[in-house]
């Protein structure tokens, strides 16, 4: 077992900055922005969520994301507006090989400014540097192309392809496996 990551458990997710953004820990105080995301129909279907969310469920789950020791999240925040882009979010700890999961989602209105590839950019840095991590691994459906170009900028690399794991408006859809190693070359690193 990876020793460092031992200790993923005790550590607080900190504040992350870039040239554009920080990085906040995402809490109940982005709950509106949150609820925002989970009702915009775009953001829906590129995420594959059928679900719908109230309001007080979603509360609760961010209120009690500060005592997980198995994930990261953080809200998005444009440091020249002050606006939240969105969320970004590393979960599904796997101590043991020393690996976790990545999701990311812009608000509406947000999208195609670069502003994934450099949040992505600064979680992967705390993943391999900060918590000593091997892998992050995510997929993307295969209509979410400039996700998937936004990933490959911030240094993930095309794993495979899993065929019709996505049933969306009567069409089936295949997810793109993409992961990034810490001994991979990223931008900027």
């Amino acid at each position: 077992m990876n020793d460092q990551l031992t200790t993923l458990s005790v550590l607080t997710v900190p504040t992350l900055s870039t040239t554009r953004l920080r990085l906040e820990p995402l809490a109940l105080v982005h709950l509106d922005h949150v609820m925002e995301g989970l009702t915009d129909e775009e953001t829906l279907r590129l995420t594959g969520t059928r679900a719908v969310f109230e309001r007080d469920a979603v509360a609760r789950h961010l209120d009690s994301l500060h005592a997980r020791a198995d994930r990261a999240d953080w809200a998005i925040i444009d440091l020249a507006t002050g606006g939240y882009v969105g969320e970004v979010v590393l979960n599904e700890l796997d101590e043991e090989n020393a690996a976790m999961n990545f999701r990311i989602a812009l608000a509406p209105g947000w999208t195609g400014r670069g502003y994934g590839t450099e949040a992505t950019g600064a979680v992967l840095e705390h993943a391999f540097d900060g918590l000593g991590l091997h892998r992050i691994a995510l997929d993307v459906y295969s209509f979410n192309p400039r996700a998937a170009r936004s990933y490959e900028k911030a240094g993930f690399r095309y794993e495979g392809r899993q065929r019709h794991t996505l049933f969306w408006d009567g069409e089936w859809v295949d997810s793109i496996l993409m992961s990034v190693l810490s001994t991979d070359d990223r931008p900027g690193h």
